[in-house]
């Protein structure tokens, strides 16, 4: 009997024990938004409180309309006032909080103030608010019939190639699988899937699924990803049916560093080639040394200087005796020295002059 009494008060002293972890971990599956007041008119504001979130998690905060927290935003962010939605991160508790301006949705309400993370794993929540003079009207009614419902998580199949690297758009396979949770088949169902950078709102494209789904049965579904040339950086890819958003999936997209080093080349390349060309332009059109016009070539020179007589005889000299040159007279010619200078009449000695003999 003691034995039996043992085991439960074993279980009543864990359960003590693991209470506070375990409520933590509850609250952050179920993240909760509060808000200051449940009724505002445009031009106002609220504070917006919340807890159980995912430490230090990007979330924003938007006013939407057409929504009931058990359905959702039915119309997604095109619903919601996003012009004046406001980015919070949580503390490391994943608790936050942040005024938020009250302005109306596009769509009628009912309306709510909707939370949901921006990067990451998916997590969103709900809390129901009236904006003062906005139109109300009922929600459109469920569709009978088939209904597809995500049942497995949603992944991204691929790998970038070397294109990519250089710019190229980055492609995916979105790989998810789907059951008919309705009534009747669902034929050729058209999705719409959405890429989102940042926080900016998803651009959405149709596609369709070539396909049947019978009710109750599943199926496993790929459709093509693309991104703009030379995007990076964290992107989220929405699936969408029946408006209704299904799955998100982020994706981590790396730098075209290819794009990079082609610029870095091009402006090293250009300028190293602008320079060589112009070298080349200009060692073209200088002039060369001693080529040039007016000038004359040295054996051009030595034709042209003009043939030089002797004063006396009037014999032809060659241009290069020295004794002819024109800043040498014949008694001041350095080639000429210690030999007689040609007879003349002043010279006392000149063989041509006779002697006077004096008186004696």
């Amino acid at each position: 009997m003691s034995g039996k009494l043992r085991i439960p008060m074993l279980v009543a002293v864990l359960a003590l024990l693991l209470a506070p972890l375990v409520a933590p971990a509850a609250a952050a599956e179920k993240p909760v938004v509060e808000l200051s007041k449940s009724q505002a008119g445009t031009g106002g504001s609220i504070t917006v409180t919340g807890s159980g979130w995912r430490a230090r998690a990007l979330l924003m905060i938007l006013i939407c309309g057409q929504s009931v927290p058990s359905r959702g935003v039915i119309g997604g962010t095109n619903s919601c006032a996003n012009a004046d939605g406001r980015a919070v991160t949580t503390d490391g508790e994943g608790r936050f909080e942040r005024k938020l301006p009250v302005a109306e949705p596009p769509v009628p309400c009912p309306c709510v103030v909707h939370v949901a993370t921006v990067t990451g794993a998916k997590a969103e929540a709900d809390a129901i608010f009236q904006v003062a003079g906005h139109a109300v009207e009922p929600l459109p009614a469920e569709a009978a019939g088939g209904r597809l419902s995500v049942l497995t998580d949603t992944r991204l199949d691929g790998s970038s190639g070397l294109l990519t690297w250089f710019g190229a758009p980055p492609t995916r396979s979105l790989v998810f699988t789907v059951g008919n949770v309705g009534t009747s088949t669902i034929k050729n169902p058209v999705f719409q899937v959405g890429t989102s950078h940042g926080v900016f709102a998803p651009e959405w494209q149709d596609q369709q699924w070539r396909g049947t789904v019978e009710p109750g049965r599943k199926a496993r579904i790929e459709l093509p990803v693309e991104l703009s040339g030379g995007a990076h950086g964290d992107y989220t890819v929405s699936l969408k049916y029946g408006g209704k958003v299904l799955a998100e999936q982020p994706w981590g997209v790396g730098r075209p560093w290819g794009v990079t080093l082609f610029w870095v080349l091009v402006c090293l390349v250009v300028p190293a080639a602008v320079f060589r060309v112009g070298m080349a332009v200009v060692d073209r059109v200088r002039p060369r040394r001693g080529t040039g016009r007016g000038r004359l070539r040295m054996p051009e020179l030595a034709l042209h200087l003009p043939k030089l007589t002797h004063s006396s005889t009037g014999s032809d000299v060659p241009a290069t005796s020295t004794s002819t040159l024109p800043w040498f007279t014949p008694d001041a010619d350095p080639g000429t020295a210690g030999q007689l200078s040609a007879p003349h009449d002043d010279s006392p000695t000149s063989p041509t002059t006779p002697t006077r003999k004096g008186q004696t």
